[in-house]
């Protein structure tokens, strides 16, 4: 008499097959056996973490117990992270109802970004007991960047342990050292080509490039976005490009290159259009909307966790970063009425500064204070996402109709 055998290998059902009854409990023999000897805790999909939960839970109910979930761990916790164990057992611990559910614990295991994913995160550290991350020691010179970047940046213990685990340099803050290197090689093209560093705008062929905003040539829609790459001078440069580097490149390395590229992009975006409605006779150049986005928002994350975030000194570093943004705001605002070197053209106008800061204050902040969730999930980012549409919308009929209906008397284009 024979019997049919269907066998699992890697998440996939084989063909069943013919065999004698002999041979199929040898046979089932040894596949427990390497079962037992070779199997190790899946990495990434969400299939292979299935074919595991499932071996926990034979009723295909989508819930295991906490007895098995803890069975689960013991078994395969060597080969987990030790903070992601960590908030898994704290987690069993914590679990009220003496369930796990499927979805929680392939969102933990994943890192997927979701309501559940933050749910059950916020159910497991209110029973962590851990050691700090900062109390951790014998790290290596990149893991310990990664630490102070997650204490630089994330209000919850267990958002920077979990961080500190997932993180892997991979891919690199990329968007906002290549903003950063692509600003200071146009910044010195520019300068030798115009034989200057210091108050670069005082030179005749300044706005002559096609790169900064000019309200005589507005329909060049480009310029709303390039005018980023021009600077007035070396000064203006240097301020924005320190806040740049020392804000957006940690903030890059936990939110990633979108999420920051978002905010920067719809700061700068902002800032030109800004100006284009409120001082509408003026020039824009440098980084400064999309730099004041990002420390904007930074500083308001950090004030709204005040008691979560413990990166030293934040009080001093608060008010060193106020001053920094209030310094280049000054200059701006100083060189915006200063007596143009080639009038009837204005100077460049500080609009953009603040264009910047409601960006950051809003869109900014929802970005930043949803580290664990995907942005789609969040109502708020929807919100204030269909405010700043609805403001560019507005703003790009404004620069097609305002201007002749208002009569209003533009500097000659460069």
């Amino acid at each position: 008499m024979e019997k049919s055998s269907l066998r699992m290998t890697g998440g996939t059902r084989e063909a069943p097959v013919n065999i004698s009854p002999a041979v199929a409990a040898n046979a089932e023999g040894e596949e427990i056996e390497v079962l037992e000897s070779t199997e190790v805790i899946p990495v990434a999909p969400e299939e292979q973490w299935k074919s595991l939960f499932d071996k926990y839970d034979p009723e295909n109910s989508g819930f295991i117990s906490t007895e098995r979930f803890r069975d689960l761990l013991a078994t395969h916790g060597s080969e987990l992270d030790p903070h992601k164990l960590e908030v898994l057992l704290a987690l069993a611990d914590g679990n009220a109802d003496g369930k796990i559910c499927y979805q929680d614990f392939v969102n933990l295991m994943s890192n997927k970004r979701s309501n559940s994913f933050r749910r059950a995160i916020l159910q497991g550290s209110r029973q962590l007991k851990g050691c700090s991350l900062r109390d951790e020691a014998g790290l290596g010179l990149s893991q310990r960047l990664v630490r102070h970047v997650a204490y630089e940046t994330l209000p919850r213990e267990v958002d920077r342990k979990w961080y500190f685990d997932s993180y892997t340099y991979c891919p690199p803050p990329w968007f906002i050292l290549a903003i950063t290197i692509a600003e200071v090689a146009v910044f010195m093209y520019y300068g030798c080509q115009m034989d200057r560093l210091v108050l670069q705008v005082s030179s005749p062929s300044f706005l002559k490039s096609p790169l900064p905003y000019h309200p005589q040539l507005r329909a060049q829609a480009w310029r709303y976005l390039s005018y980023i790459f021009m600077h007035t001078g070396i000064e203006h440069l240097s301020l924005n490009m320190a806040m740049q580097l020392l804000v957006g490149v940690p903030l890059e390395m936990v939110h990633g290159a979108l999420r920051i590229g978002l905010v920067y992009v719809c700061g700068v975006l902002a800032g030109s259009l800004a100006v284009s409605v409120t001082d509408m006779t003026a020039p824009v150049v440098g980084s400064s909307g999309g730099v004041y986005a990002l420390v904007s928002a930074h500083l308001a994350n950090v004030v709204m966790n005040w008691s979560g975030m413990k990166c030293q000194f934040k009080l001093f570093r608060m008010a060193m970063a106020l001053v920094c943004m209030s310094v280049e705001f000054g200059r701006a605002v100083w060189l915006r009425f200063y007596p143009p070197a080639f009038p009837p053209c204005p100077n460049p106008s500080f609009v953009a500064h603040l264009g910047g800061v409601v960006v950051g204050l809003t869109l900014g902040v929802v970005v930043l204070q949803n580290y664990e969730q995907r942005l789609q999930e969040q109502s708020l980012f929807w919100i204030f996402f269909c405010v700043y549409t609805l403001f560019v919308l507005c703003a790009v009929f404004w620069n097609i109709f305002a201007y002749s209906l208002l009569d209003v008397r533009l500097p000659p284009p460069p």
